[in-house]
């Protein structure tokens, strides 16, 4: 594959350079890529008039709770002891712009944020970047208490590239509009300070269960190895929503103890 390949592909989609996307993405999904996850970047930028991406750096900036700060149905872990916590917050890296995005966003959003210049929001847990003519635009909806902000000032589209709907952060956001899946976490924002941060969204294991009621919407193409789909992000949402109106445990795994899915299912029952 090369960037010229990709470029194609997109455009089969019908992405052009009016075109709004938030992309999430597997650079491996398309088998071998001469340039690798830049000429991916580069295809995405070239054909696409803003691009919005993931770039949280919850690895590095994360830390637990305080010690007897319990929120009810947060389903999160606290530190036993002060000493514990001042631990682990010395451990954990302030915020800045200049940090890496977390691994498990995939090669593509870190490549993005070191070859693309892309504008950052500050949100030490759930940051996004973006680059194009509505960047401004779209990362200044973002605060403090609503990290979802820059997807719901997204017009445009959800693009999924050798990924599942369980990448798809526009269901979280879905989501907290029926007041689910919105917990509380914590972050080192600058040494020796520690935030509390709310709506942080939740689990995503089961919203591969979305595909069927999203099909009649969906655009796909195959790109090398990868499948590449564009979703508006209107119908992620009203479908979500639809669904969760319908059954409160939609695309909920309630079953696993250890996710924070049953707790994101009281949240809707009692909102």
């Amino acid at each position: 594959m090369t960037r010229n390949d990709i470029a194609d592909g997109l455009r089969q989609l019908g992405l052009d350079r009016t075109s709004e996307v938030i992309v999430h993405s597997s650079l491996s999904s398309f088998g071998y890529v001469d340039g690798g996850a830049e000429a991916v970047c580069a295809a995405l930028t070239e054909v696409c008039g803003t691009v919005l991406m993931p770039a949280g750096s919850w690895d590095l900036t994360g830390t637990p709770a305080p010690p007897g700060l319990v929120r009810p149905r947060n389903a999160f872990w606290n530190a036993e002891t002060w000493p514990e916590f001042d631990e682990k917050l010395s451990q954990a890296t302030s915020f800045r712009p200049d940090l890496p995005v977390d691994k498990w966003l995939g090669t593509i959003p870190e490549t993005f944020r070191r070859t693309c210049s892309p504008a950052r929001t500050g949100h030490p847990l759930f940051s996004y970047q973006a680059a194009g003519p509505a960047a401004e635009r779209i990362l200044g909806a973002q605060r403090p208490d609503w990290p979802l902000g820059p997807i719901e000032a997204l017009d445009g589209d959800v693009l999924l590239i050798g990924v599942s709907h369980t990448s798809n952060t526009t269901i979280h956001l879905a989501e907290q509009h029926l007041g689910r899946s919105r917990f509380y976490r914590y972050a080192k924002s600058a040494d020796g300070l520690w935030v509390e941060y709310l709506n942080i969204p939740g689990d995503s294991h089961l919203f591969d269960d979305i595909e069927p009621a999203l099909r009649p919407y969906t655009k796909e193409v195959q790109i090398g190895q990868a499948r590449v789909r564009r979703i508006p992000k209107q119908a992620v949402l009203s479908t979500t929503c639809q669904l969760i109106e319908a059954d409160p445990a939609a695309l909920l795994c309630t079953d696993d103890p250890s996710c924070r899915c049953a707790a994101a299912l009281e949240q809707r029952l009692l909102s």
